[in-house]
């Protein structure tokens, strides 16, 4: 994905929401991208991804909603 770079990945949607609501609180515009296959739900990931200039700031956001 150009200009954007992955933040968060989880096989869980409501995990990825709420780390995007989190992204989008703090001013970061961020996008989920669901990688799961659509017949086998158990296969891929859900990624969260936000622009390249964002990247350092969202990954410390990620970093403290997960503790």
């Amino acid at each position: 994905m150009q200009n954007r770079s992955l933040v968060f990945s989880t096989t869980f949607m409501h995990e990825a929401q709420i780390i995007k609501d989190r992204l989008e609180g703090e001013g970061i515009s961020a996008l989920i991208l669901n990688q799961k296959d659509s017949m086998y739900q158990s296969f891929g990931y859900i990624e969260v991804y936000v622009p390249n200039e964002d990247a350092e700031k969202a990954k410390d956001i990620v970093e403290r909603a997960s503790e």
